[in-house]
């Protein structure tokens, strides 16, 4: 998803100031090794990016500012490896005006908040109106512009953690995160989230990674083939927030059960797909819910999660005037696809949907993964 208004610069409304540095330069050697090595400073900050790797040469690079992934470099059916997300070159991309949550930990609440407040416990809190009268993805300052704390590292994971406090972008309760990153040797990247409170408070945490499995071949995604085990979706109004009631897909653009390619019906979808569809599970489980395919690549792309919802998202906004994109690239309109799996969208004002608020005593706890193979 990407906001439909724009965002001042980060770097003038938090004060952030990136110091000179020959930022990102150090990651572009074809030398393929895990490590950690420094990225840049915002302020006083150390920014570093950290390079997972596994036996068969995958590579997944992280940074810990936002918990960004910044890369995931996987083989197509000739055996070339190319990166399958979209990214910059460097730190100051990920900072810019617009950036539009690339590859990113999103929260407190990913997704949309309508008029950007929620009532809970008779008590009616406001939030940042970042997205038009709503709040998206945890407001101005949301998990995707701090610095994370680094628990531990090594070849095959990270784990992060971060202590939002009590009031911060107007949510209630101390919410303590850690969010582990793990690179299989399966070629998948398993993401996952834990959180505990000592107030109530709404909690919906994912990431926000691009993928466009051509590596920088095709400058769209719409010759990609997707299937969503999902046999409604939660129809929005104008400004993307559910109506509250589901709708079953069968007949329409939003059917993808059968796997079709993204570009064959999305004219009939009006600005393009930024949806939750309602999974098929009915429990907690890890499950396959979503494949994506690109023929021409072989690149097959398979995620599983324990959430109730995938918000899929076509990069609508997305209009090529991006600075400091890998390699030079415009990221076009649909450049790009989201799967981002979640809780759903208002979920804080919709009592009819799956219940995000997470109570001192409980724990958050939500996996994700994206399994990379031929096909």
């Amino acid at each position: 998803m990407n906001i439909k208004i724009a965002v001042g610069s980060l770097l003038f409304i938090f004060g952030c100031k990136l110091m000179p540095r020959n930022e990102g330069k150090e990651i572009t050697s074809s030398k393929q090794m895990a490590g950690k090595i420094f990225y840049n400073m915002i302020e006083t900050d150390s920014v570093f990016q950290y390079t997972l790797i596994n036996k068969n040469g995958m590579l997944v690079k992280i940074l810990n500012y936002g918990g960004t992934v910044t890369d995931i470099i996987t083989p197509d059916k000739n055996g070339k490896m190319g990166d399958v997300i979209l990214g910059y070159d460097s730190l100051s991309g990920y900072m810019q005006k617009g950036n539009p949550y690339f590859g990113c930990l999103v929260g407190r609440y990913a997704n949309r908040i309508a008029n950007a407040k929620f009532t809970l416990d008779g008590k009616e809190y406001t939030l940042a109106a970042n997205n038009g009268p709503n709040s998206l993805h945890g407001g101005w300052k949301g998990f995707d512009k701090i610095i994370w704390s680094v628990k531990s590292f090594n070849d095959s994971s990270l784990a992060l953690s971060y202590l939002s406090k009590d009031g911060e972008e107007g949510y209630p309760g101390n919410l303590s995160v850690e969010v582990m990153y793990s690179l299989n040797v399966d070629n998948s990247l398993k993401i996952e989230y834990n959180a505990t409170t000592d107030k109530p408070t709404p909690v919906n945490l994912t990431n926000h990674c691009y993928f466009n499995l051509s590596a920088g071949t095709d400058s769209t995604i719409l010759d990609h083939e997707l299937m969503l085990k999902a046999d409604k979706y939660t129809p929005v109004n104008e400004t993307l927030i559910p109506t509250g009631k589901t709708a079953d897909v069968k007949g329409t653009p939003m059917d993808f059960t059968v796997a079709k390619k993204i570009g064959k019906e999305i004219a009939q979808v009006n600005g393009g797909y930024d949806h939750n569809w309602v999974l098929n599970k009915t429990g907690n489980d890890l499950e396959m819910i979503a494949s994506v395919y690109h023929a021409a690549s072989g690149r097959y792309m398979e995620v599983l999660t324990t959430q109730p919802g995938i918000q899929f998202y076509t990069g609508n906004f997305l209009d090529g005037t991006l600075k400091n994109t890998r390699g030079g690239l415009q990221y076009v309109q649909h450049a790009g696809l989201c799967l981002e799996t979640q809780h759903f969208p208002d979920s804080p004002n919709q009592p009819a949907f799956p219940n995000t608020i997470l109570k001192p005593g409980e724990s958050y706890h939500h996996v994700t993964v994206y399994k990379f193979s031929i096909k």
